[in-house]
């Protein structure tokens, strides 16, 4: 049986001693063994993206971005939008890597021939991959590092009332409705470049003091896996926390809110009940209405501060239509008439908005059943 305290000290003293001969070789270039993996595999690799790049080296995205940030200011990598989906960053070595690549080949190829040196290449290449590979079971990712990030919005007064917040945007959704302005956050386009937990909480980090809240919307976050160690580690920074939903799982909703997680829930009220299908694009067979009953249900029951709200659309809502909806939420807190907006993007063309004397009119028939009721975006 192996010692396992020299294992460990022979662990310790191969990373130790290898880092001191990269510090050394390294120096003159002003950079580390980090960021020679990442030149060595772009030049390998041109026009790389930063998502491909961050699984082949095996890091977190954040560090990945931290690496690639110093490399653009050193001039060493340039990062250009892709020509064809201008969502997608493409990497590329610049004349001051060509100029040196040789000699950060040299210096990782005399590394390891000195490490190698009297052991069978071929054997301990085998066992080191072995070894990596367990590596990942003694020290799985964290369960939000499965959650899929579609952006980020820096700093907004709007989205949770009353603070001043950034906005993390899920993608997936399991509603398509046709007014949407997310369209790629429903229906996520090949090679989308997904957001690392880890860059938000870099980001919450740096605005520690300035930020108070963070809103998490979509898509739909209650569908993301990893969401609840997600908001934790949130909350575990100081944070407070609201959470936009269609209201179709109030299991998972209610899981978070019973646990402390969740200080402010906004539930979009998409239709009457018996219109949802057609205004959120499902099949009437797959739409089960209870869940949204239970959710509205279970907000009112003042369990956590929240708010409901409609995005009212020309084609879709009608005067009785907003009517049904004020009736089926009568007693609420808060019910706000959004006016829909064409951000261009939309799931399907095609779609209005009502005039602001129109919504006003609108707010007026709601005000019969919910007197606390307000429009927001009305121009």
């Amino acid at each position: 049986m192996r010692n396992q305290n020299n294992f460990l000290i022979n662990i310790s003293v191969l990373y130790r001693y290898t880092q001191k001969y990269f510090d050394r070789h390294l120096a003159q270039y002003g950079i580390g063994s980090g960021q020679m993996i990442f030149l060595l595999l772009i030049n390998e690799h041109e026009g790389i993206t930063m998502q491909q790049l961050t699984l082949i080296a095996d890091f977190d995205k954040g560090t990945t971005t931290k690496n690639l940030q110093r490399l653009v200011e050193q001039d060493y990598i340039t990062i250009q939008t892709d020509d064809a989906d201008k969502r997608v960053r493409r990497l590329y070595t610049t004349k001051k890597t060509r100029d040196i690549i040789n000699n950060l080949y040299e210096i990782r190829n005399e590394c390891c021939n000195q490490l190698m040196n009297g052991l069978d290449n071929e054997a301990v290449e085998k066992q080191m991959q072995l070894m990596t590979e367990n590596a990942h079971d003694i020290a799985p990712d964290e369960s939000y590092n499965q959650l899929r990030l579609g952006g980020l919005q820096k700093l907004t007064l709007l989205d949770y009332p009353g603070h001043v917040s950034c906005t993390v945007f899920t993608a997936g959704c399991n509603m398509k409705c046709p007014f949407c302005h997310n369209r790629d956050l429903v229906f996520i386009p090949e090679n989308f470049e997904f957001m690392s937990p880890e860059s938000v909480f870099d980001l919450l980090r740096k605005r520690q003091g300035t930020l108070d809240a963070v809103a998490i919307t979509g898509g739909e976050p209650l569908l993301q896996k990893g969401l609840k160690d997600f908001i934790i580690e949130i909350r575990n920074l100081g944070f407070k926390v609201k959470l936009d939903t269609n209201g179709y799982y109030p299991d998972k909703l209610k899981e978070l809110i019973d646990e402390g997680l969740i200080d402010y829930v906004a539930m979009d009220i998409k239709a009457p009940l018996a219109k949802y299908p057609a205004t959120v694009g499902l099949p009437e067979i797959n739409f089960k209405a209870d869940q949204i009953r239970k959710t509205i249900k279970y907000l009112m029951s003042d369990v956590v501060d929240y708010e409901f709200r409609t995005t009212v659309v020309r084609e879709l809502h009608t005067k009785e239509d907003m009517a049904a909806i004020a009736k089926m939420i009568k007693g609420c807190k808060h019910y706000y008439l959004q006016q829909f907006v064409d951000s261009g993007r939309c799931i399907e063309q095609g779609f209005t908005s009502y005039t602001k004397e129109e919504m006003c009119e609108l707010r007026d028939e709601v005000a019969k059943y919910v007197p606390v009721v307000e429009l927001r975006g009305v121009k």
